[in-house]
């Protein structure tokens, strides 16, 4: 078994993880491009565009900040694979155990946000 065919969680494998990326990724460039295409006619003036442009920007950025989230996880996954066996003591530094806590307080931030916007 390589190290792709490895169950991470539940019956995730890391091959899974990486594919899940890729299909994220393609989905959001498709959901932006019809986002665009569906904003272009409600786009009249500059005082439009202005109103609209934000928006668009705001979408894009999250969907950065989710990919980065998820290529970081991948990462740490892999090098938690090619650790196993050795001291796993070495698989995290503090820098990454700090980076990864702002990562998910980052998360849940979002996730209350758009609660709050949406409720």
């Amino acid at each position: 078994m390589s190290d792709f065919d490895k169950i991470i969680f539940k019956d995730k494998t890391f091959s899974n993880i990486l594919e899940d990326i890729y299909k994220n990724s393609k989905k959001k460039e498709g959901q932006i491009k019809s986002l665009i295409e569906e904003l272009k006619p409600l786009i009249g003036d500059m005082g439009d565009a202005v109103s609209v442009v934000p928006l668009i920007k705001e979408y894009l950025e999250v969907g950065v900040k989710n990919d980065e989230h998820l290529i970081k996880m991948a990462a740490i996954i892999q090098r938690a694979m090619n650790t196993s066996g050795k001291d796993d003591s070495d698989l995290l530094s503090a820098e990454e155990i700090e980076q990864l806590t702002k990562m998910a307080e980052e998360m849940n931030g979002e996730e209350v946000k758009k609660e709050e916007e949406s409720g």
